[in-house]
């Protein structure tokens, strides 16, 4: 099987070679990896490590004139630019061999009521992405590789352009301006799938909703304002990229067991990143419970194994994932749980590989 092939086994719970095993990686990981490769693109590192990448192909966003023209990014903050999409201000971090760029200030922090958003200067428009250029990159990648894409979000959009201090408040505070800001971000995201739906064809298969809802120790908001501000969203996406004939791959960090019950329900295909360390996402219990409704991608731990334990703590990492939640050989895509961060040794993300493909 090729990666490809691989891949949509899984998704489709059918036999398999073996589980597929997937690589998120930082900027610097990845020309890291090309070197150690001997190879100029990301394709081609794929192919050189026997990874089964699931491309990632985001939207460009640009501004076509004025003197805010190439100004904006795409939807994340390594795409280029000075500002998101959103206009939420980038500034460049550099830590240790890392280099981020992270969000500035929140440009919707005095926007305070449901009429002052017609105000605000910097909503994007559907027009401006660059679904041609995304398109050719899903096309090429398809030929091997399963292809995920674009990047699409409600709350961490939300706490970029009103900083998460104050989108925490005003989930209690001011649910009708949460109401407000987030039935634009849907808006204006819904549209653009569409768009790139109709254009992608069969080089897409799985769509990326990524919307952190938990910390290191417990959910970031109560489950009854996930289920009043998030939850008819997420079903209303769930419907229209299945209506596509896609799959949906969700992201959230952190504790969220109180609620994968009931994101489940909304339709998600792919459960990502299975941070196991923290408290009630424990592997075994995660699997009992959910393992028959959804794939699990990720898994191997990058808060210690992967950057600071040895090549045998990341080669027993790995196998507690596969053991785990890949029992059955099958319902899982083994990955690190997030990027591998700079300063991770080559050894033991060469090692993550090599144990995941014996």
């Amino acid at each position: 099987m090729n990666s490809r092939e691989r891949i949509l086994a899984v998704l489709n719970r059918q036999p398999v070679d073996r589980l597929p095993v997937d690589l998120w990686h930082t900027p610097e990981i990845g020309e890291m990896l090309r070197r150690h490769c001997g190879v100029s693109d990301d394709l081609a590192m794929y192919r050189a490590l026997g990874l089964d990448k699931i491309v990632w192909v985001f939207m460009d966003y640009r501004e076509l004139s004025g003197e805010r023209a190439g100004a904006q990014s795409g939807a994340g903050a390594e795409e280029g630019g000075s500002r998101t999409m959103w206009g939420v201000p980038l500034r460049d971090i550099k830590a240790g061999e890392a280099h981020y760029a992270e969000f500035g200030a929140a440009p919707l922090a005095g926007y305070d009521t449901p009429e002052s958003l017609d105000d605000y200067p910097w909503w994007p428009s559907v027009d401006r992405f660059e679904y041609e250029s995304a398109v050719a990159k899903a096309q090429e990648a398809a030929r091997e590789f399963a292809v995920i894409g674009p990047w699409v979000s409600f709350f961490e959009i939300y706490c970029q352009m009103r900083g998460l201090e104050q989108s925490l408040m005003d989930l209690v505070q001011a649910p009708g301006l949460v109401d407000a800001i987030l039935d634009r971000v849907e808006s204006i995201q819904t549209e653009m799938m569409k768009r790139f739906f109709a254009r992608a064809g069969n080089a897409l298969d799985l769509v990326f909703i990524s919307d952190d809802i938990a910390g290191q120790t417990s959910l970031l908001m109560s489950p009854a304002h996930w289920r009043r501000h998030l939850q008819p969203r997420l079903q209303r996406w769930c419907d229209l990229i299945h209506a596509h004939g896609l799959r949906v791959f969700y992201h959230t960090d952190g504790a969220a067991r109180r609620l994968l019950g009931p994101i489940l329900d909304c339709g998600v295909d792919v459960l990502n990143p299975i941070q196991h360390a923290c408290p009630g996402m424990e592997l075994e219990g995660l699997k009992r419970d959910f393992g028959s409704r959804v794939i699990f991608h990720g898994g191997v731990d990058n808060q210690f194994a992967l950057p600071r334990g040895t090549v045998e703590d990341v080669r027993r990492e790995v196998r507690y994932c596969m053991d785990t939640l890949g029992a059955g050989r099958e319902g899982y895509i083994c990955c690190s749980c997030h990027n591998a961060q700079p300063g991770t040794p080559i050894e033991n993300i060469l090692a993550m590989i090599e144990t995941a493909q014996s």
